[in-house]
């Protein structure tokens, strides 16, 4: 079970995906979902959240389409995307850990 702030997260969520995308460009979408979920429930380097992000980026140009999906991950996960891309930006360096989110 994961767990956010004592709320119980949805288990089997299903991540936001475009069926448009190539195996490669889905991996990529993939990699920040898995990211964002690390740092909630352990903690990531930042410059390796960064480096996903960038790749995630590359498939997702548009800050309308990121905010759309991570509104979606957000609403099947409990886990905010933005909230770890502002950390991440704010820090620069080091690790974003579990509690700077759940406790932000």
């Amino acid at each position: 079970m994961i767990k956010r702030t004592g709320e119980r997260v949805k288990e089997n969520f299903t991540y936001p995906m475009n069926p448009d995308w190539t195996t490669d460009e889905l991996i990529k979408v993939m990699g920040i979902w898995q990211a964002v979920e690390q740092a909630y429930e352990s903690k990531i380097d930042i410059n390796d959240f960064l480096e996903t992000y960038s790749e995630f980026k590359e498939v997702v140009k548009s800050i309308g389409e990121e905010r759309q999906l991570g509104r979606e991950f957000e609403e099947v996960s409990g886990y905010s995307l933005y909230r770890v891309v502002q950390l991440a930006r704010k820090k620069q360096s080091g690790l974003i850990k579990r509690k700077d989110l759940v406790n932000g």
